[in-house]
């Protein structure tokens, strides 16, 4: 039959090209996919026999599938449609120019710019401009009162410019959404059958008559019958909002549906409906949507327009507490939002003041101090200068609101997101980026992620003996090496397979799932040919199968043997199947009964041996149903699952990737705790972490098993309460044979957790299909790429495509630059707000005229706005970000630091502006530029006023680069290829506007010697950051109010721990501190040194013991006990006072270089000093379970380990005795003075 159907498809080809080809059109194929259950299984029945004679209608076969010939599929897309739902179309750059120019301050421009370009073209006679006022006259040149379009036209064509370059971005962000939407849809694939062969094509290419492989954890991607299924069960949520798993079956419900996930089991099916033609398909079209992206694109463009929106309608909303910021906003487009609707109120009232002094000092100057009366003629004159106000207010408002920032978080969000693809992390969700920056936690899994997820059986043991390495099959009895191969290749997937190394001499190839693989690869190395046995055996004549799912943890598959009996092997973790084991394989082939207490000396003798090496242990089993007693009741699992006969158990290595380690100590050096979330056996999962260096010698952590985990966070009533697990989760760093539920109450139990200050924010990563409610729960989920199931894809908010765990600290990495890149661009922007709109309004209340003209304004818009957003919120992230604390989520965007930046670079400017526009034309020896009237030419004055000013903006931009008081600015300048090219780019421009500008930019052409004096007052910013940096934070004391809520800007240096009480640190308070910190700790180690030692020559003699207990804070506490005279008080006092001069300042796990402080020769006392007895430490005490061993090496008595699991603490206490003639002796390791030196 097969053949036969097969053979159709062949013949088909050549056929004409209409509906009729095929045994069903289009519409039956739709009606018959609305039917369910027995409905649906009747209709089968009545219009085509069975689903073999469907698949004959289709002109494919159930084992074969389709033929693969290009002209076939293209034929079935045609006839029955494409796997796609078409996607909206983009908007196109004309749009995107619109939308660009409702901007509220362009359309105000442009209209001043159009009244003004009107009125230009008015020209009263000379004789009346004479009567309208000192500043309508004077104009000697008529082609320079003629040029009076010019400032119109130039303000028309700035705003075109800034429109087009805001057109432009959006544009190309809107194409780098859809180009990642398209990498994720290029990313999914699917099994299916076609010509006899198991190949994997993308979603878009499957047609109807397809045969696919369904298994656990697939997304399904077209509607179909089912053919052939195992244990198959559909979570149907998504189209039915049922929440219960339902079972597929041939006889009961065979009909599968596109959007639907395998929760359980594998299978076959024939695809009977694609694309729009699907169940989603219809869906789609019957909510309007069938034009519209997947749901992520929806969220990204929702997020965009929320940040389009942002200008017009959230500021005035702001104000009023209407708004309400969506979920998708991140944290930084949110602070952003709030610092830009904020700044847009004071905006507006600058820009309003600066119009209406503007205005009254024109009217008093000219109808009060002239005179002079309103005549008729002059009114369009008039009006000319209320318009050039009016621009100049415009210009205040466009320079006073920081526009560029939507725009800088947007670049900064995209390009990380873009770079990071390169980093391997797949960004399905734009806010994941930046939440990764603040990450405090992550919950890893082992396999795959922190291991190679590449296994090998390394040991086994079978036939009652434990092999440490792969047996020789000869040493194995034949009858048990025929179960055991016989079992290995039939109970593990057919899709999984080991496949010829792609290069010789390498690896051979592991296909599937890889526990699978190895125990594949065992088959192998025991010489025997799995394949052979699958070929005999085909999936089609597997009786029953139960699959693999974390509930049973393990896999029984049932074939029916000749005789009618059945055989069922099974596979599964070790300590869990061997429960289930009543009988034992032994020496010479034959089975022997199989007790508990055996079971307990194989777990202590073969299991844990391998465990504890990070193995991980699998038990092979097998059971007879002997034909005479009937057909077992196979819904009855537990009755199944028993009685089983243990064939063997075999140790699976998975080594640790190489670069995890490094990847590990890096995360936990920047703050974040990793936790392993393991399905493997405890003793695997804390020898996998302690090569990891998740678990560190002498840590006070805890390794709990899942059962252990449930029974201490439950209460009586079996609820979770989150107080229990708030004194679990702290300390727990490994969670084994945990289930994907116990992942998600973890999760969640952490995010919940008020026990810390700060909010815990967390990161997961999954590949399962139960992993989805932990990945949807956390943070940031991470799915695996790889091994990852759809479902688990599609809850992440990033996809690993390498599966590994370094991966993960770059999109750290990442995160975290995202958040500075936008805090560089508001350093430098808010630096040319506050200096242009200070100086425009200074200037034009002062002088009647802004020194900055309105196109001169949107020129250094455009630089602070575009070109800034773009070169510093493009800088790539160093591995110093990774060299401190998360920043935590409330954290405001402008620290302490960054403040004192702004306001530091913002004095200088004023200072230099101002003196050049009241003292220039003095300096310069030129003609003054104040007080020109209306249409006068451009000055050199004001020009190099405008051309300083951008220069300063210029070099400010490099000083910008650094936001925690760092001293070299120029660090990595040359990595950032964007960064110098618009700096550079921008000077050139600079160049030419000032050269070449003339009267659209009010410029003239500048000399040589000019240029200089504005470069090196441009250049002066730099200098002058150096001095603002040498300054401490600290010292600003009315900076103590900005940045309320900032955490620490932690400075990666265990030296300056001490400093915990401080706010924040900064480098120059880090230089001055490391200085005073040094001297003071000298100064004070040998006061308290003396002290000893003189309490030491005036006693005679004493008895008594000097302890030093360890503690787990950074005080510690020294008693002496049996002091017999005031020689012992005073040393013990010595000592008191020691400890309250360094209280608080050291943590115990500081490592710094002031430790060997003492060790250099020359602040050895004993020169000086000669007398100093030594320790005798010949009594040792062990009383005290928690003491370090601080005994000299010429008797040092071996004392026991600390009982306290997890601490590597020792006992021991040293009686004081004097001893002359050792006197002369350098201060040994036992000595009081090494004690002291230790402790501190």
């Amino acid at each position: 039959m097969a053949n036969n159907s097969y053979s159709g498809v062949k013949n088909s080809m050549v056929e004409a090209n209409h509906d009729g080809e095929f045994g069903c059109t289009l519409k039956d194929l739709r009606s018959l996919m609305e039917l369910r259950g027995a409905e649906a299984i009747s209709k089968i029945g009545e219009s085509y026999e069975d689903t073999q004679g469907l698949c004959n209608r289709l002109k494919t076969s159930p084992i074969d599938g389709l033929s693969g010939q290009p002209a076939d599929i293209e034929k079935r897309k045609t006839v029955f449609g494409e796997n796609l739902i078409p996607p909206k179309k983009p908007k196109t750059f004309l749009q995107l120019v619109w939308e660009a120019l409702q901007d509220v301050t362009l359309i105000i421009l442009e209209v001043a710019a159009i009244v003004s370009l009107g009125l230009s073209f008015y020209k009263p006679p000379d004789a009346e401009r004479e009567n309208c006022g000192r500043a309508a006259g004077g104009v000697e040149d008529e082609n320079e009162s003629e040029a009076g379009w010019i400032e119109g036209a130039a303000i028309l064509l700035s705003v075109v410019c800034v429109v087009l370059v805001t057109a432009f971005n959006d544009w190309s962000k809107e194409k780098q959404f859809r180009g990642l939407q398209s990498r994720i849809e290029q990313e999914q694939k699917f099994t299916v059958v076609r010509g006899g062969q198991v190949i994997q094509i993308p979603v878009a290419e499957i047609v109807v008559g397809d045969v696919a492989q369904v298994k656990y954890g697939d997304l399904l991607p077209a509607d179909g019958v089912l053919i052939q299924g195992n244990d198959l069960k559909i979570d149907e949520s998504s189209l039915t909002g049922e929440s219960d798993h339902v079972k597929k079956t041939q006889e009961k419900d065979p009909m599968l549906l596109s959007g639907t996930h395998v929760m359980e089991g594998s299978g076959k099916m024939l695809v009977t409906a694609v694309g729009v033609n699907s169940q989603t398909g219809i869906i789609f079209t019957l909510l309007g949507s069938a034009e519209d992206d997947d749901e992520d694109e929806e969220e990204k463009k929702k997020e965009k327009e929320e940040k389009k929106k942002q200008r017009k309608s959230y500021c005035t909303d702001w104000q009023s507490g209407k708004t309400q910021i969506l979920c998708a906003c991140t944290p930084v487009s949110s602070h952003s939002l709030q610092f830009y609707c904020s700044s847009f109120p004071s905006g507006l009232v600058m820009s309003a003041i600066t119009v209406i002094i503007l205005v009254v000092l024109f009217v008093v100057d000219t109808f009060w101090i002239q005179g002079l009366s309103w005549v008729k003629e002059c009114t369009p004159i008039y009006i000319q200068f209320f318009v050039k106000f009016f621009i100049i207010g415009v210009t205040v408002l466009v320079v006073a609101v920081p526009e560029g920032l939507p725009l800088a978080v947007t670049i900064s969000l995209a390009y990380s997101v873009k770079k990071m693809m390169k980093d391997n992390n797949l960004v399905r969700h734009l806010d994941a980026c930046e939440t990764m920056g603040n990450a405090t936690a992550i919950c890893s899994d082992k396999t795959g992620t922190l291991t190679m997820n590449r296994m090998t059986v390394v040991q086994a043991f079978v036939a009652e003996k434990h092999y440490k390495k792969v047996p020789e099959p000869e040493n194995i009895p034949s009858s048990i090496l025929d179960i055991l191969i016989l079992g290995i290749a039939v109970n593990c997937a057919y899709t999984t397979k080991i496949m010829p190394p792609e290069k010789e001499g390498g690896l051979p190839r592991q296909v599937g799932n890889k526990t699978e693989c190895a125990l594949l690869g065992f088959s192998n190395d025991l010489k025997r040919d799995y394949q052979a046995i699958r070929t005999e055996i085909p999936e089609e004549k597997l009786y029953k199968v139960y699959t693999f799912n974390s509930v049973r943890k393990s896999m029984s598959t049932v074939l029916k043997m000749a005789d009618g009996s059945y055989r069922m092997f099974s596979k599964g973790a070790s300590e869990i199947l061997l429960k289930k084991c009543s009988k034992i394989m032994t020496a010479n082939g034959e089975s022997k009964v199989f007790r508990p207490r055996d079971r307990d000396d194989m777990v202590k003798k073969v299991i844990e041996p391998m465990a504890s090496e990070g193995l991980r242990t699998i038990c092979l089993a097998y059971r007879d149903f002997p034909a005479s007693e009937g057909e077992p009741d196979w819904d009855s699992e537990n009755d199944i699952l028993t009685g089983l006969t243990c064939l063997s158990v075999v140790g699976i290595e998975d080594p640790v990737r190489p670069e995890v380690p490094d990847a590990i100590r890096k995360c936990q050096r920047a703050g974040i705790t990793v936790r392993m979330v393991t399905g493997d056996n405890i003793n695997t999962a804390r020898a996998i972490a302690t090569k990891c260096g998740i678990l560190l010698p002498g840590d006070d952590f805890i390794c709990l098993e899942g059962k252990e985990f449930n029974r201490r966070i439950r209460n009586e009533k079996g609820e979770i309460e989150q107080e229990r697990i708030d004194k679990i989760w702290p300390k727990l760093r490994v969670l084994a044979r945990s289930s994907p539920t116990d992942k998600h109450t973890l999760v969640k139990g952490i995010i919940d957790s008020t026990v810390l200050e700060q909010r815990q924010v967390v990161a997961v990563t999954g590949d399962g299909t139960n992993d989805g409610p932990a990945l949807k729960k956390a943070d940031v989920g991470f799915a695996m790429g790889i091994a990852g199931t759809d479902v688990a894809k599609e809850a992440s908010d990033i996809i690993l495509t390498d599966d590994n765990f370094s991966s993960i600290v770059k999109a750290v990495m990442w995160g975290r630059n995202v958040y500075d890149s936008i805090s560089k661009f508001l350093q430098f922007q808010l630096t040319v707000n506050v200096v242009a709109v200070i100086v425009a309004f200074t200037g034009a209340c002062i002088t009647q005229d802004s020194p900055l003209k309105a196109v001169q304004m949107l020129w250094v818009n455009l630089i602070m706005d575009t070109f800034a957003s773009l070169a510093l919120a493009t800088e790539p992230p160093t591995e110093a970000l990774l060299l401190r604390k998360p920043y935590g989520r409330n954290k405001p965007l402008i620290s302490r630091t960054m403040m004192k930046n702004i306001l530091g670079q913002g004095v200088y400017q004023l200072i230099i502006i101002f003196t050049l526009l009241f003292a220039g034309e003095k300096l310069f020896d030129i003609d003054s530029g104040r007080n020109t009237p209306l249409h006068a030419p451009p000055s050199e004055h004001y020009t190099i006023v405008f051309n300083t000013f951008v220069l300063m903006q210029l070099f400010n931009e490099i000083n910008a680069r650094k936001i925690h008081g760092e001293r070299n600015v120029f660090e990595g300048i040359f990595n950032n290829l964007i960064f110098c090219s618009i700096v550079f780019g921008t000077f050139i421009i600079q160049i030419v506007i000032v050269q070449f500008g003339g009267k659209p930019f009010s410029c003239v052409s500048l000399t040589i010697d000019q240029w200089l004096w504005c470069t090196f007052l441009g250049f002066g910013s730099l200098l002058w950051g150096q001095v603002i940096s040498t300054v401490p934070t600290s010292r600003l004391k009315f900076l103590k109010t900005a940045g309320h809520g900032t955490q620490k800007e932690e400075i990666p240096d265990y030296e300056l721990e001490e400093l915990d009480d401080m706010d924040e640190i900064d480098h120059a308070e880090r230089e001055l501190r490391r200085g005073q910190i040094l001297w003071f700790r000298g100064l004070n180690r040998i006061q308290t040194q003396m002290d000893v030692v003189s309490a030491f020559q005036s006693g005679t003699s004493f008895q008594g013991a000097l302890r030093r207990q360890a503690s787990n804070s950074s005080q510690q506490q020294h008693d002496v006990t049996n002091v017999s005279s005031p020689t012992h008080i005073r040393v013990v006092n010595a000592f008191r006072s020691s400890i309250s001069l360094y209280e608080g300042l050291e943590k115990p796990e500081s490592r710094s270089s002031i430790h060997n402080f003492m060790t250099h020769p020359e602040f050895r006392i004993e020169d000086s000093e000669p007398h100093i007895p030594l320790i005798d430490d010949t009594d040792a005490e062990d009383d005290a379970p928690t003491k370090r061993n601080s005994a000299s090496p010429r008797n040092t008595t071996p004392t026991p380990p600390s009982p306290t699991p997890n601490n590597n603490a020792v006992e021991s206490s040293n009686h004081l005795l004097p001893e002359g003639p050792k006197s002369g002796t350098p201060s040994a390791p036992g000595s009081p003075l090494h004690s002291l030196e230790t402790s501190l």
